[in-house]
C-alpha cells in the first residue's frame, strides 16, 4: 500500500521545480493533492494523471484570505487536510547595504511571510481532526550563511525557527511541523539565478561532496517520509538535504592522497 494512501495534502509552490516534484511524488503514494502557485502550471496534469482529485488554485501565498479560502474548499471537500507542504519561494539578495528595500520585502513576504500564512491556513482543519504533518521548506542558506545572501538566507532563517516553533505550539495537538533545508538542487529558480555566473555554479558543485546539483525528486522522498507516518515521532527538526554540502569544507587533500 502506498504510504500517503487516501491522505489529503495542499502543497505551495506546486508549479515548478521542489513543490511540483513533492506534488507528484505525494499523488504517486495515494495522496490527493491541491497545488497552489501563483503562475499556472503546464506540468500539473502529470500530477493529476497520478491520483483522483487533484487540483490546482492559482493564488500567491501571501494573500491570506485566499489561502484560507483554499484550505477551506479542501477541508470541505475531502472531509480532512492531513500534509501542508510549502515550497512556494523566490531568490533575491545582495550584501545590505546593496541591497533595495523593495527587493529585501518582496523576499521575506514571499519565503517567510507567505510560508506564515499557508500553516495559519490549515491550523483550524489540523487541531480539529488533532492531527496533520507541515513539512516547510527552507534551506541550508538558513543554517549557514552566503555571501551575498542577505534576504534570502534571513527569510529562510526564518522558516526553521518558525518552524520549530510551530511543532512546540501544536504537539499535544497531534501536529508535527519540520523544516526541510536543501542543498543547490538543479531547479528553474537556481539555473536563473547561476545561469549568468557559471563560475559559481562550478564551485557550488566542487562544494558539495557528492559533486553535482541535487535533484527535485531527492527533496520530494526526504518530503514523503516526512509527511508519512513513518516519521511519527519526528517534529521540530531541520532535515538537511545537501549532498553533503555544509558538513565541511573541502581542500583537496584527499584527492593529493589518490582517494578519488
Amino acid at each position: 500500500m502506498p504510504n500517503l494512501d487516501k491522505k489529503v495534502a495542499i502543497v505551495t509552490g506546486a508549479a515548478s521545480g521542489i513543490g511540483l516534484a513533492c506534488a507528484r511524488r505525494y499523488a504517486a503514494e495515494g495522496a490527493i493533492v491541491v497545488g497552489i502557485d501563483l503562475n499556472m502550471s503546464a506540468d500539473w496534469p502529470s500530477v493529476e494523471a497520478l491520483a483522483p482529485n487533484c487540483r490546482f488554485h492559482q493564488v500567491d501565498v501571501t494573500d491570506g484570505a485566499a489561502q484560507r479560502a483554499v484550505a477551506d474548499a479542501t477541508g470541505r471537500d475531502f472531509g480532512r487536510i492531513d500534509i501542508l507542504l510549502t515550497a512556494a519561494g523566490v531568490g533575491d539578495g545582495g550584501p545590505v547595504g546593496m541591497l533595495e528595500e523593495s527587493a529585501w520585502d518582496r523576499v521575506i513576504a514571499i519565503n517567510l511571510k507567505g510560508t506564515f500564512l499557508s500553516i495559519k491556513a490549515v491550523l483550524d482543519t489540523m487541531t480539529a481532526q488533532r492531527s496533520g504533518s507541515i513539512i516547510t521548506i527552507a534551506s541550508v542558506e538558513g543554517i549557514n550563511g552566503t555571501e551575498g545572501g542577505s534576504a534570502y538566507n534571513a527569510s529562510k532563517g526564518g522558516v526553521v525557527l518558525l518552524s520549530k516553533n510551530v511543532a512546540m505550539d501544536y504537539g499535544r495537538m497531534g501536529i508535527r511541523c519540520n523544516a526541510i533545508c536543501p542543498g543547490f538542487i538543479d531547479t528553474p529558480m537556481l539555473n536563473g539565478l547561476m545561469g549568468s555566473l557559471p563560475q559559481l555554479k562550478a564551485d557550488v558543485v566542487r562544494e558539495t561532496k557528492m559533486g553535482r546539483l541535487g535533484k527535485p525528486e531527492e527533496i520530494a522522498g526526504a518530503a514523503c517520509f516526512l509527511a508519512s507516518d513513518d516519521s511519527s515521532y519526528v517534529t521540530g527538526h531541520a532535515l538537511v538535504v545537501d549532498g553533503g554540502y555544509t558538513a565541511g569544507h573541502s581542500h583537496g587533500i584527499v584527492q593529493l592522497m589518490g582517494l578519488v
